[in-house]
């Protein structure tokens, strides 16, 4: 069930790291909303078997890059993230008491708190990146200086891609010199 949405959403993740440039232990952020993968408007048709099909087959992708992940849950929880205890800890994120579910959180988050060892939600983070499934912003939760990525495969099921990574800010002006690596 989900092959094809499994397949893209795979294929999503391995375009985008390829060009974001993310190193292992840096934390991408995903928005999900499966309503709009199952081409319906967004938070009115969510799935609950299609959120888990698609945050698995992402999370493997990521797992192999040694890429950390953070589910954006959906308004209803004011778009906080799940993510690994351990990622909370390391970048010094305050967990917050809620537990995302289909309604109030979203198909996607909470097959994130279902299946990863240690979750933890947290209100809010600044990402490396991240990949936006559907139109769920998730802006508010990458650096201040967010870059495109365009990836040849920007759709899963009807839903939207929008990808981003992230890059430290240029400072100074004509004379100054800026290290390519941090570009």
């Amino acid at each position: 069930m989900f092959e094809k949405e499994t397949a893209d959403a795979q294929c999503v993740v391995k375009e985008f790291l390829e060009q974001a440039g993310l190193r292992p232990g840096e934390l991408a952020v995903v928005g999900c909303s499966t309503s709009e993968i199952a081409a319906h408007g967004i938070g009115s048709y969510s799935s609950a078997e299609l959120g888990e099909a698609v945050f698995l087959a992402m999370r493997e992708v990521f797992d192999q890059k040694g890429i950390m992940m953070a589910a954006q849950c959906c308004e209803h929880l004011n778009r906080a993230l799940i993510l690994e205890a351990a990622a909370a800890e390391r970048f010094g994120y305050e967990p917050v008491n809620v537990v995302p579910v289909p309604k109030a959180g979203g198909a996607f988050a909470t097959a994130a708190w279902k299946h990863m060892e240690s979750p933890v939600a947290v209100e809010r983070i600044q990402a490396h990146a991240g990949i936006d499934i559907g139109d769920t912003l998730i802006g508010m939760h990458l650096r201040p200086v967010a870059v495109p990525v365009r990836i040849a495969h920007p759709q899963i099921g009807g839903a939207h891609i929008v990808c981003a990574r992230t890059r430290a800010k240029y400072i100074g002006g004509e004379r100054a010199h800026y290290n390519d690596a941090l570009a």
